[in-house]
């Protein structure tokens, strides 16, 4: 069964925006940066280019897509908590890269990830993605090492 996007309603952001992660992946936990909860959590805030993803009629995760250029979307993007350390990153950063080609003609795809999660830059790694360089990023009330990435 495949994976469908469609634009974010309040009412998914909500229900996202209270999801919750083991730790040390709590990290990601919506309400674990006010700035980025409020940004997330405000309609006139949220980008319009954030993304619902469902598999069998289930909420499954989410898909950021920020065009950076007439090529290349920088993307964000979070799967359901229970979800997750599944084998099923996978296929769902796929379909999102798939999507992005698709709607916004994206030849390059970038992104960011704490350097910490090791898990998900695997993933990364198996859908092309290669290391363009690292940096500290304030975020979550402290500054953290994150990996930036190219595909």
């Amino acid at each position: 069964m495949s994976i469908n996007f469609s634009r974010m309603t309040q009412q998914e952001a909500e229900e996202m925006a209270a999801w919750h992660y083991p730790p040390p992946y709590d990290f990601y936990d919506m309400t674990a940066d006010e700035e980025d909860y409020h940004e997330f959590i405000d309609p006139h805030r949220r980008s319009p280019h954030t993304y619902s993803a469902y598999k069998e009629g289930a909420l499954i995760g989410f898909f950021t897509i920020h065009p950076t250029d007439e090529e290349t979307v920088d993307v964000g993007l979070g799967l359901r908590p229970d979800l997750t350390g599944k084998g099923k990153g996978d296929s769902f950063v796929a379909a999102g890269l798939c999507f992005a080609e698709r709607h916004y003609e994206a030849r390059f795809f970038t992104l960011s990830v704490a350097e910490f999660n090791q898990r998900a830059v695997e993933v990364y790694r198996r859908a092309g993605f290669k290391e363009t360089h690292r940096f500290m990023q304030k975020t979550n009330g402290g500054t953290y090492p994150f990996i930036a990435m190219k595909k």
